[in-house]
């Protein structure tokens, strides 16, 4: 005769609408574990639950891309000068440059002659300079000097007119009265004359005008010397400035970098030299924003407009979404594909997406579904090419296998699995399966040990039969076999829930720790 054990399934509270779902699946498959997480654990841990809700989802067109620079943001750095040669490279492959900064020296046969040239020329304004500046310094000193002497000689001859004009006037009136001769008057009358005209003489001051003539004349030479300087380097500076560069002291053109981004390649070498100018030095890329181009179909292009939405996400970050927005429409349909292509502006300032990798995309139009159920994206987990989702029910979360539609940037919605207002995991779903995964391992040796128990105490030939059940008949082992199935619901329910954090019970563990001890016994 044997023993008959009933096992009871593992209980789970859900939404009401929720069936077999959450119910223990068969001895041929995996049993669903139910997870225990304190509050305390939950917020270290980060796990966020939102509740499942319904709403429109912009209708997207999925397509695939691939990543390129932005054409402006991808330049060469070349030699600005014909016969150029590499005298110096300031950055090495790799290296972040900032706009102007110095990334090459180079010199040139031609500009070392403009330099020279001018050079001499700066030197023979110096000297013409000053010997203008003594000049002007003599011109300046004579000129006060004579200024001196003729300021001198119009008080002398101011003086003698006034006294002449004095003792004329005295003899005239005398000489009227008939008291002195008249000659005594015409002496007196050339006298005054005489001083009138030295008055004249002093007042033309003709030493003093050629003496400013003469500092005039030195001023205009010290100009022109100053003015020989300035021109002496203006044809070497304009040649610089025609090119976009600066020299050094040593008279060595610096190449600048043009753009603000990371040195791509550097295939030039030091002492090249290159014939003519435009020979390559180095490419430098500013990636911090990229295109990536993709094939929209004809029938789909009146749903694309510049500026709409994109979701991007590559094979080497799977769990991470760019955005970006549509910056450029072609113009023309692309072959017999009947495709146009279109770019969009991607924010890549963590330098992650490189130009050539391939991207799968979705353009967010501006055409929305009906209401449906969503979910965000992070809520999914992919198990054996099925996908599921975590309910909460309390401090425990179920796994939940959901059936998906169409994904709208960071939603998707969802078809079968779930209802309105369920609670489910939208953060750090990806560790609650890890740590289900760990609970299954020890679940599964578990039920090994317990159902060789089992089998060797069904199968034990003696193994005596107790008098009571023998006696009962149909109403004992009935009894037994409701006990038995009591015990066992119990230890395998027990055995199915996973114990997360410090907050726990202490006697839920001491109950785990003594199941764990009987079936290793």
């Amino acid at each position: 005769m044997g023993l008959l054990l009933l096992a009871s399934p593992t209980v789970v509270l859900a939404h009401a609408g929720h069936g077999n779902e959450f119910q223990s699946t068969t001895e041929t498959t995996n049993t669903t574990s139910s997870i225990q997480v304190d509050i305390e654990t939950a917020k270290r841990l980060g796990i966020k639950v939102e509740p499942v809700k319904r709403q429109q989802l912009g209708i997207a067109i999925k397509t695939t891309g691939q990543i390129e620079t932005l054409p402006s943001q991808k330049v060469e750095v070349t030699t600005p000068i014909s016969g150029a040669k590499v005298v110096e490279l300031l950055v090495e492959p790799g290296a972040k440059v900032q706009k102007g900064q110095p990334v090459a020296v180079v010199s040139s046969p031609d500009l070392v002659e403009l330099r020279v040239n001018s050079q001499e020329k700066l030197a023979q304004g110096q000297a013409d300079l000053r010997q203008a500046l003594a000049e002007l310094k003599l011109a300046q000193q004579n000129y006060q000097r004579y200024q001196q002497i003729a300021d001198s000689e119009i008080a002398e001859a101011q003086t003698q007119v006034a006294f002449y004009q004095e003792k004329y006037d005295k003899d005239k009136q005398l000489t009227d009265s008939g008291a002195l001769p008249r000659r005594t008057a015409l002496e007196s009358q050339t006298q005054l004359a005489e001083a009138q005209t030295k008055l004249t003489t002093a007042n033309s001051r003709r030493d003093v005008i050629e003496a400013e003539a003469k500092l005039k004349t030195a001023q205009s030479f010290v100009e022109l010397a100053k003015s020989k300087i300035k021109l002496s380097n203006t044809t070497y500076q304009t040649r610089l400035s025609q090119l976009g560069n600066h020299a050094n002291a040593q008279g060595l053109v610096i190449v600048n970098a043009p753009i603000t981004g990371k040195v791509a390649d550097r295939e030039v070498t030091l002492g090249q030299t290159f014939q003519d100018a435009g020979g390559k030095l180095m490419t430098i890329i500013n990636d911090s924003r990229v295109f990536a181009t993709a094939n929209i179909y004809e029938k789909d292009l009146d749903k694309v407009k510049t500026g709409q939405r994109v979701s991007l996400k590559v094979a080497s970050v799977p769990n991470r979404t760019f955005s970006g927005r549509i910056a450029v429409i072609e113009s023309a349909v692309v072959g017999d594909t009947r495709v146009v292509p279109v770019k969009a502006e991607i924010d890549n300032s963590s330098g992650v997406l490189k130009p050539g990798m391939f991207a799968e995309l979705e353009v967010l139009t501006n055409q929305t579904s009906s209401n449906v159920l969503t979910i965000p994206t992070t809520a999914v987990v992919e198990v054996n090419g099925k996908q599921q989702v975590y309910l909460q029910n309390g401090n425990a979360y179920q796994a939940a296998e959901v059936t998906l539609g169409q994904t709208s940037g960071d939603m998707v919605e969802v078809k079968t699995g779930l209802f309105e207002g369920d609670i489910i995991v939208t953060q750090r779903a990806p560790q609650l399966y890890a740590q289900s995964l760990r609970g299954d391992t020890k679940k599964k040796a578990d039920d090994e040990h317990t159902e060789i128990s089992a089998q060797t105490t069904v199968t034990t030939p003696s193994l005596p039969v107790p008098w009571w059940i023998a006696a009962g008949g149909g109403t004992a082992l009935a009894t037994v076999a409701f006990m038995a199935g009591s015990f066992w619901a119990g230890r395998r329910s027990k055995s199915h829930l996973i114990l997360i954090g410090d907050s726990v019970s202490e006697e839920d563990r001491i109950y785990a720790k003594q199941n764990e001890g009987r079936g290793n016994s």
